[in-house]
């Protein structure tokens, strides 16, 4: 074995052997791969080996279809067989919200272009002809998904990079991970050392205790898997694959026999505290009790496998993360990757992942955006492996629920609060969940303020409430009250924060102190990484507000930039402070009397902070706005923010103050065509394409990402971020529906909802350039029903900007 290499890739199963097979093919021939003992000996070799590529994002579904690309060429490039079988697969809808959940998936496999057909429950028996269609209410039929041989696949992608150049060393079990300064120096085995800058952790079940030999978290838990294997019953070969997802059942076809397993809604975690060092190439015992469950479901479905010969009930664990997305990317310490935490889609999502990762690796940047599967999304509060635990569980036991836009995860739940938090309780708050805050999307009292009729169709009507229109309403005509406490706060302090800053940031931000800038920060191709205000506090101190959700994705960003000497910290302070906005055309009328500080227009300007009391609360303030209106946000160390509330409240009441939730927040800033990252801006889009050229300051200096932009300022467009607005206000795009022109896909929603001052259903979407004009007839497909509209000039409330300059 080596002493050094390129990159060590731990863990033999299909991930690792993935991630090594694409990081050889890429170029990178000094590669090892070390596995404890036997490729495929961790949660591999048990897999049921489905491959369904249509997922719920654009950027997972687009690495299933990778995976299932590669797959077809594999075994000719190797020449091993890889057990790839392209059967088709369904997905059976037994209720009205079934079939609904299914219309919604094909408008997205249109966007995907993923081919999929809606067809009957007699089509889906002719297909799949042991179901019973007893209760069926039709399917979904992707032609083009299948299923694969587990143990076949690895071995094929072990061979494939050995003919890249790469070593594999089996037996072989990782014992320590070297780090110095936060980053990775080597790996140390019990057959030697390997130096090395580039460590991947595709350790599967294993991956939590490797990474805490490098000091990061894996939040992952194995959970024990079931599924039967029949005899031989002289089955057609060529059976798609079929789930039930209301019997939470899933059936593949294995040698004229049938696979049937499922998700249990009491599942078993497993190897809580440690897995032993001789579990490899091993299966757990039998557990018919629990398996019972899933087999009365799936008698029902098909009614001969109660007469079926049961050859095995295979029980094995399968690493589960909290989300029920993967893990991918470099942890925060440098150099140290993970590729984990597959949640029984390894074989499915394989071939596109390891490219992903191998590619992320070797040029630096990720070829989608990966957000949503980002190893640093996971805050502190992981470490809890009770919180961790109660997330997983959750997620397991909920896998094929039908999950509603606006669903609220309710595990672990409270954990974090604001200083608020008791007040807002008392004041009717409904409570949602973000990153661990609860956070209030509405208040309950406002109900009766508001408008029943205005009740969104369809899903958008399932998890809304008539209180989010009073207080939109009051925001605009009178003031509301909003706890942000949330809200991820980061400062950048040092000598060298603002040459630091402004190498990041496409704006120019290191203006006079109390300036707030918004800015975006860019990768290398001009793709929007994050999306935030950054106000200047001090010549050498800046902080930084973002969304709640993205805290740890853009602290990562800009830690990873970071210089080493100590010229610049970076600090994430978000529990250190509370934050209350107050917005609405009498906010200034409200705040005044508690402050001796001037709040007049020609004192406090717009996109300016100051230091003020308010009442007895020493206060940061900040006159920004996310919903449009004449405002301030109000930050306070965090022992003072229920006084803070308790006087603004006070103050508020003879004006009308309405508390205020995060839903009425995303009305108001579709109205005014305020972007969210993750949805209608990522890394994948560039300031110009997202309508936000005007933060660009090419002329400033360099900056990360402005080369592609210079490149392209004067060139036409080929895509943009248009506003639509949809001739039925009560039809709701919630978003990756498609938008069609002339009967053509040419872009898929990224956010939607109704504008409460403008009553109009409002999406946003990319299109074609030059299709992008305003007044563009389009149509939206809205669970399969096209619904007119067109493209509008945005923003579409109060365009001069008027109400936050008054």
């Amino acid at each position: 074995m080596k002493d050094r290499a390129r990159a060590v890739v731990i863990g033999g199963g299909v991930g690792g052997a993935a991630v090594l097979y694409w990081l050889a093919r890429l170029g990178w021939d000094d590669v090892v791969l070390v596995e404890r003992a036997d490729l495929t000996s961790g949660s591999t070799f048990h897999s049921a080996g489905l491959v369904g590529q249509l997922r719920g994002s654009l950027s997972l579904t687009k690495m299933m279809i990778a995976s299932v690309d590669l797959y077809r060429s594999l075994e000719e490039e190797v020449g091993l067989e890889t057990g790839w079988h392209e059967v088709g697969s369904l997905r059976l809808a037994s209720s009205e919200e079934r079939m609904e959940e299914l219309q919604r998936q094909a408008g997205w496999a249109r966007t995907f272009g993923l081919p999929i057909e809606l067809i009957s429950a007699k089509e889906a028996q002719r297909l799949f002809p042991p179901m019973s269609t007893e209760g069926v209410l039709g399917a979904a039929h992707i032609p083009t998904d299948g299923y694969i041989d587990p143990s076949q696949l690895t071995f094929a992608l072990a061979e494939g990079a050995r003919r890249h150049g790469a070593e594999l060393h089996t037996n072989t079990r990782v014992t320590g991970i070297g780090v110095e300064g936060g980053r990775v120096t080597g790996v140390e085995t019990d057959k030697g050392s390997i130096a090395t800058e580039v460590v991947v952790n595709a350790g599967g079940m294993f991956a939590a205790e490797i990474g805490a030999m490098a000091g990061v978290t894996v939040p992952i838990v194995p959970m024990a898997h079931e599924y039967l294997i029949t005899r031989p019953s002289a089955l057609p070969l060529d059976l798609p694959t079929m789930r039930d997802p209301s019997l939470l059942v899933y059936f593949r076809g294995e040698s004229g026999g049938l696979i049937m397993g499922g998700y249990e809604r009491n599942p078993a975690p497993w190897g809580l505290d440690g897995i032993a060092p001789d579990f490899n190439g091993k299966l757990l015992e039998e557990d018919w009790d629990r398996f019972e469950e899933l087999m009365e479901n799936a008698i029902v479905r098909v009614p001969d496998l109660e007469d079926a010969e049961v050859i095995r009930l295979v029980n094995g664990p399968e690493a589960f993360t909290p989300d029920g997305e993967f893990i991918l990317g470099e942890s925060d310490v440098r150099g140290f990757w993970v590729a984990a935490g597959f949640c029984a889609h390894g074989l499915a999502g394989a071939g596109g992942m390891g490219k992903l990762v191998a590619e992320w690796i070797v040029e630096g940047l990720p070829s989608l955006d990966t957000w949503e599967m980002d190893s640093r999304r996971f805050g502190r509060h992981y470490r809890s492996r009770q919180y961790t635990l109660e997330r997983t569980v959750e997620v397991y036991s909920t896998y094929y629920d039908v999950k509603y836009p606006g669903h609220e995860r309710q595990a672990g739940r409270p954990l974090r609060l604001s200083p608020a938090y008791p007040r807002l309780g008392e004041l009717g708050a409904a409570f949602g969940e973000k990153s661990g805050w609860e956070r209030p999307n509405w208040f309950e009292p406002n109900v009766a303020a508001g408008d029943e009729s205005l009740r969104p169709g369809g899903w958008a009507g399932r998890l809304w409430s008539p209180a989010i229109g009073a207080e939109h309403r009051a925001t605009r005509e009178s003031a509301a009250l909003f706890d942000e406490t949330s809200f991820a706060k980061i400062e950048i302090a040092g000598p060298d924060a603002a040459d630091f800053l402004e190498h990041l940031c496409d704006n120019e931000v290191a203006r006079d102190v109390g300036a707030i800038t918004y800015t975006q920060m860019l990768n290398e191709r001009g793709g929007i990484e994050c999306d935030f205000t950054v106000t200047r506090l001090a010549e050498d101190r800046f902080r930084i507000v973002t969304g709640t959700a993205f805290g740890q994705h853009d602290l990562a960003w800009i830690r990873s930039h970071a210089p080493d000497d100590g010229s610049v910290a970076v600090e994430d302070v978000t529990s250190r402070f509370a934050c209350l906005g107050i917005w609405g055309p009498k906010s200034r009328e409200i705040l005044q009397p508690l402050t001796t500080e001037s709040l007049a227009n020609e004192d406090f300007k717009y996109m300016r902070a100051r230091e003020v009391a308010i009442g007895p609360v020493p206060c940061l303030a900040l006159r920004v706005t996310y919903v449009g209106e004449l405002g301030w946000e109000l930050y306070c160390p965090v022992e003072f923010g229920l006084r803070l509330w308790d006087t603004i409240w006070e103050a508020g009441r003879e004006h009308g103050l309405v508390a205020g939730g995060y839903k009425a927040i995303d009305s108001c800033r579709l109205e005014k065509g305020y972007r969210v990252w993750g949805a209608d801006i990522t890394p994948e889009d560039t300031p110009f394409e997202a309508g936000l050229g005007f933060t660009v300051k090419l002329d400033k200096g360099d900056f990360i990402g402005r080369d592609p932009l210079a490149a392209a300022k004067d060139e036409p467009l080929e895509r943009k971020l248009a506003c639509l607005v949809l001739e039925d206000p009560r039809s709701i795009a919630l978003g990756s529906e498609p938008v069609l022109v002339d009967g053509k896909v040419i872009g898929r929603v990224t956010s939607g909802g109704y504008g409460y001052t403008i009553g109009r259903s409002i999406a946003y979407a990319y299109l074609p350039g030059d299709t992008a004009e305003a007044g563009r007839p389009v149509e939206v497909e809205i669970f399969g029903r096209p619904i007119p509209g067109e493209v509008a000039a945005e923003p579409l409330y109060d365009p001069e900007g008027a109400a936050i300059r008054t």
